[in-house]
């Protein structure tokens, strides 16, 4: 049984984008509005496979830009670097 979690990058009715955390074992969803908090929802609900997950898949909204997308990459990159 493979622990997977889902990554949908979206965008709210005032241009800010969120990442819909969804946990593909059980189904529960967590609406993250920053980096912080998704960091936070991944450790919570990994925690109940005792931290293993074997796998992250990411995915967007066709109505995110592609701007965003690269500042979310460049956030996530600067930020979990020392974790990779």
């Amino acid at each position: 049984m493979s622990v997977v979690f889902e990554s949908i990058i979206n965008m709210d009715e005032n241009g800010q984008w969120f990442i819909e955390l969804t946990d593909t074992m059980d189904g529960r969803v967590a609406i993250c509005k920053d980096l912080d908090e998704y960091s936070q929802k991944v450790e919570d609900f990994g925690s109940d496979y005792g931290g293993h997950i074997d796998e992250v898949r990411w995915s967007k909204n066709e109505n995110v830009p592609p701007h965003i997308i690269d500042a979310i990459r460049v956030e996530m990159a600067t930020r979990f670097k020392a974790t990779f």
